[in-house]
């Protein structure tokens, strides 16, 4: 049941209600700008984690009634630290589902949503039903995604954007005392893929140094992680690591501890095992806290246009001193994503398909994942190579070995690109060239 008390939106109202020297230029002081935080806006907030909780907090003190949540995590010990809203009892729950209770036992009148599940779990009529979506995400394949999903629910009606197909995403990001806020308008502003060049790269350590003079504890389960299970495939042949099943992790744990006994190193433990499988970056609670509340005040500006939103991306850096930097990250005009148009591949007729998966692999402009190709023959689909499906990825190994020419490929045929990072597929135009025009 609904609890109010007397002056307990009047934070609010001195916002909403009145005018001011800083306010939109569209603005419009009304009671109904917080009707519409309070019982008609509708937020998604993706993460449960460190800024996860920041957000939730913040959003529902801050009047947003109408909360959904989404994170595919459970709890573990080592979130306790920073993660408040989850206690000693919670570990081995669902983070969403013990965030939503948490938050709605605690702010009258609001009710946050919790789905525990993958972002990818859910198509374009379920995104589509919210006003503005915040990431509090720990991953650029994450964001890269719903990124992608946001930019494919845009309509267009002669070449012009319409503005009601429009869902503002507020990402934010930390890493240690580092952190970042930025405001996307799908198809208007820099989307994440525009600014991929903006993360910071993966740390790889060199294959020799894994196989063979291993050093610190990485080493060894990088070493069970990239050599050892696709060789003995402990949960089956092709099943990938889950860096959230606990099974999985224990078992790079024991290999990793065996390797690390073996080369007398010290250090390896649960938690550092999961961390470099998952690649997680370390957190700061009171960075969190700064992050977050940027992110529920831009938010906030969104759903009542009360200020002009921040255009568009800010740094912030307290690792000595408190800095904080703000500046606007340019659209690309030939943006892989948000331009809608086909990206050109240029090769030669003699290069393999091998050299085109390499490249969308290894292209800062691409930094695929997995890609799979498939193009059109005849009026027909015809996959060209397939990896995350073991049975198609077997069929079409073949092909990786095959040139352009050989694969009936032309110039300025269609190939279209499947991958972890986009939630559809990406067309690209074929440029082949003869190989002496590269001599």
């Amino acid at each position: 049941m609904e609890v109010e008390w007397p002056g307990r939106w009047n934070h609010l109202k001195k916002i909403l209600e009145r005018n001011g020297p800083f306010a939109h230029p569209d603005f419009e002081p009304s009671s109904e700008n917080l009707s519409f935080v309070k019982d008609v806006c509708k937020i998604l907030v993706i993460g449960a984690g460190g800024l996860g909780c920041e957000l939730l907090k913040d959003l529902a003190y801050m009047g947003f009634r109408d909360i959904h949540v989404i994170d595919m995590d459970t709890i573990d010990v080592s979130n306790l630290n920073r993660q408040f809203l989850f206690r000693a009892k919670d570990v081995g729950k669902a983070k969403a589902e013990v965030a939503s209770a948490f938050i709605n036992a605690r702010v009258p009148g609001c009710k946050v949503t919790p789905h525990f599940a993958k972002i990818q779990d859910f198509d374009e009529s379920f995104y589509r039903g919210f006003h503005i979506v915040v990431c509090g995400l720990d991953s650029i394949i994450a964001r890269r995604w719903i990124n992608g999903m946001l930019i494919s629910l845009l309509q267009y009606e002669n070449g012009e954007l319409d503005q009601s197909s429009l869902i503002p995403m507020v990402d934010g990001g930390t890493e240690g005392f580092k952190g970042n806020a930025r405001v996307i308008l799908p198809g208007v502003s820099a989307c994440v893929e525009c600014t991929l060049g903006f993360y910071p790269p993966q740390v790889n350590f060199p294959l020799c140094t894994i196989a063979h003079t291993p050093r610190l504890p990485e080493h060894c389960i990088e070493f069970v992680r990239i050599l050892l299970w696709p060789k003995e495939e402990p949960f089956g042949a092709g099943k990938p690591i889950d860096g959230d099943d606990p099974q999985h992790i224990k078992w790079i744990l024991q290999k990793s501890q065996e390797r690390a006994n073996e080369y007398n190193i010290s250090g390896v433990n649960y938690r550092l095992t999961q961390g470099v499988v998952k690649r997680i970056m370390p957190a700061v609670a009171s960075t969190n806290a700064v992050i977050s509340a940027a992110c529920a005040t831009e938010v906030f500006k969104l759903a009542t246009s009360c200020y002009v939103p921040l255009n568009n991306y800010m740094n912030f850096n307290d690792t000595s001193g408190v800095y904080t930097y703000t500046f606007q990250a340019e659209k690309l005009d030939d943006c892989l994503v948000c331009s809608l148009k086909p990206q050109t591949l240029t090769f030669t007729e003699t290069d393999k398909l091998q050299d085109i998966i390499s490249h969308l692999q290894e292209s800062p402009s691409y930094q695929m994942k997995s890609p799979g190709i498939t193009t059109c023959v005849d009026g027909k689909n015809k996959t060209l190579y397939m990896q995350t499906v073991k049975s198609i990825e077997v069929k079409t190994r073949d092909n990786l070995k095959k040139t352009l020419k050989e694969l009936g490929l032309t110039t300025g045929q269609e190939v279209y690109v499947a991958d972890v990072t986009t939630p559809v597929s990406l067309t690209f135009r074929l440029q082949l060239g003869s190989s002496m025009d590269n001599s």
